[in-house]
C-alpha cells in the first residue's frame, strides 16, 4: 500500500531523556494533568536518519529502555533517543506499515501486507535482539507473524458477483467497504466500553486501508478491528515468504465503523491518546466533493458505539458505529468533524498535550536517493483548522 503511516509514541521517562541528552476557534480543550516524570524533558526533534529504503511508515518507542523504532516500508530501524542508529532489520518483502510498542511483552507490532498473495498479517518483532545494522528478518527468528482472516475476507470480497477477484485496484466494485488492506495500528482500550474501558485490558486496534473511489457509496467509513493479543503466541509463525501461512484468530474481538467520508488509503496513522481518552486518525484527504475531506479525525473514546446502519452498502447492513469528537471544523451537510493537520507520516501522543508529528523526506547521497524521517515536538492548541503548534526549532 502506497501510504505514509505513523505509530504510537508514549511518554518517555525523564531520566532516560536526560541521559540521552465549525467550533469556537479560541476554545481550549481541557487536558489531563501530567507529572514531569510522565512527560519528561521531551526532545524537540528525533531524527530517524536517511536510508536506502521505502518511505517512512510509522514509529514506536520503548519508553523504559529509551529506544525508538522507525518503519521504512521494507526496513525497520532502531535508534536511541538522540537518533543514533543502534540497528536495522531488512528483508521485509511485504509492506511493513504502522508500528506500536506493546508494553506488556516488550515487542513492536506492525501491519504487514502481501497483497499479491492476498495475505495480511501483524508482524511482531523481538526488538531487544536488534543489536546491529544489516540484520535480515528472513534469516533470523526475531520476526513472527499472525494472519488476519477478517481483513482477507473483506479485501477479497466479490461484491459484484462475477466470480473473480479483481486484484489490487480501486477501479472495481469489489473489496467490501473499499478495503485495500491494513494501515494504522495502536494499542488501546476496548472500544465497546467507552469511558469505562479506559483502565481495562488493552487491545490491539487495526485500521483498514480504504481505496479512493469517488463512484461508489459503500466506502465512506473507516473500519477498526480489535484483537485481544494475550494468547497470540499460539498463532505466531515465521515471516512468510514463499508460502504465506494462515495461522491467526478465527474471529475479531470487535469490529467498528467511523463515518468520515471516503479517504485515500484510509487511516494512515492510528493513535490512542491515553491522556484524553480519544483515538486520533490521520488520513490522506479524500476526493468526494460532498465531504469536507479533512486530514485528521478524532474518535470520541468516551462514547460507547451504537448499533446502526452502515450507510451505502449494496445490501442493508448494521454494525457498531463510533462517534467523531464534536470539536474542530464542522461540515453540517455530512455532519462530520475534523481538522486540517499533519500526522500522516507519524503522529504520537505523549501526554500533557504534547505530540510528535513525523515528517518524511528524501536526500541524495553519493547518487542514491535515501528516505528520511524526523519527529518534531508539538503542542495541542485545539484551535481549528490546524490544532498543533510546533515547540522549539
Amino acid at each position: 500500500m502506497r501510504t505514509f503511516i505513523g505509530g504510537v509514541l508514549t511518554a518517555l521517562a525523564a531520566g532516560a531523556l536526560v541521559a540521552q541528552g465549525t467550533l469556537s476557534a479560541g476554545a481550549a480543550e481541557p487536558s489531563v494533568p501530567d507529572t514531569a516524570a510522565r512527560v519528561g524533558h521531551l526532545p524537540t526533534k528525533i531524527d530517524g536518519g536517511a536510508w536506502a529504503s521505502g518511505h517512512v511508515q510509522g514509529v514506536a518507542v520503548d519508553r523504559r529502555k529509551g529506544f525508538m523504532y522507525f518503519s521504512f516500508t521494507n526496513l525497520l530501524v532502531k535508534t536511541d533517543l538522540s537518533g543514533k542508529p543502534v540497528g536495522s532489520v531488512s528483508g521485509f518483502t511485504g509492506h511493513l506499515g504502522d508500528l506500536d510498542f506493546n508494553e506488556k511483552d516488550g515487542r513492536v507490532y506492525g501491519s504487514l501486507e502481501y497483497k499479491s498473495a492476498k495475505a495480511f498479517y501483524i508482524a511482531i518483532i523481538d526488538v531487544d535482539r536488534i543489536t546491529r545494522t544489516g540484520m535480515d528478518a528472513r534469516t533470523t527468528d526475531m520476526v513472527s507473524t499472525v494472519y488476519l482472516k477478517e481483513v482477507v475476507a473483506d479485501y477479497t470480497a466479490d461484491m459484484n458477483g462475477d466470480g473473480k477477484f479483481d486484484g489490487d485496484t480501486a477501479n472495481t466494485p469489489d473489496h467490501r467497504y473499499g478495503c485495500s488492506g491494513i494501515d494504522g495500528v495502536s494499542f488501546g482500550p476496548d472500544l465497546d466500553n467507552g469511558r469505562a474501558g479506559r483502565h481495562g485490558r488493552q487491545q490491539l486496534t487495526v485500521a483498514y486501508g480504504v481505496y479512493s473511489n469517488t463512484t461508489r457509496k459503500d466506502n465512506d467509513h473507516q473500519v477498526l478491528l480489535q484483537y485481544d493479543v494475550r494468547d497470540w503466541r499460539k498463532y505466531e509463525r515465521p515471516l512468510p515468504e514463499s508460502a504465506p501461512h494462515t495461522s491467526g484468530p478465527g474471529r475479531v474481538d470487535g469490529k467498528f465503523f467511523v463515518f468520515t467520508g471516503n479517504t485515500r488509503y484510509g487511516v494512515q496513522n492510528l493513535e490512542y491518546d491515553a491522556a484524553k481518552g480519544n483515538w486520533l486518525m490521520a488520513v490522506y484527504k479524500g476526493a468526494k466533493p460532498q465531504f469536507p475531506n479533512y486530514s485528521l479525525f478524532i474518535v470520541a473514546g468516551a462514547k460507547r458505539p451504537v448499533n446502526g446502519p452502515i450507510t451505502g452498502q449494496p445490501e442493508p447492513e448494521r454494525g457498531k458505529l463510533l462517534s467523531l469528537l464534536p470539536k474542530g471544523l464542522h461540515h453540517a451537510p455530512s455532519n462530520t468533524y475534523g481538522w486540517e493537520s499533519g500526522g500522516q507520516y507519524g503522529l504520537v501522543a505523549l501526554g500533557g498535550s504534547r505530540y510528535y508529528l513525523t515528517e518524511a523526506g528524501t536526500v541524495q547521497k553519493d547518487g542514491v536517493t535515501k528516505q528520511t524521517a524526523v519527529s518534531l515536538l508539538h503542542r495541542w492548541t485545539s484551535r481549528p483548522p490546524t490544532p498543533f503548534k510546533r515547540i522549539g526549532g
